[in-house]
């Protein structure tokens, strides 16, 4: 099945600047700003909010 270019694989990268990325994909419809995913970031050692680079 081919890939769909609705559903991009975007980076989201830690806003504390510790450098940690998690990979995901997106519906571009539903979300077309950035995505803001609240995660866990093990170098920071705890939950930091992740922002969409593109």
């Amino acid at each position: 099945m081919a890939r769909s270019t609705a559903r991009p694989v975007v980076r989201l990268k830690s806003t504390a600047g510790t450098g940690v990325t998690y990979v995901t994909r997106k519906n571009r419809l539903n979300d077309p700003d950035r995505l803001v995913l609240r995660k866990y970031d093990p170098v920071a050692g705890g939950h930091v909010d992740f922002r969409e680079e593109r």
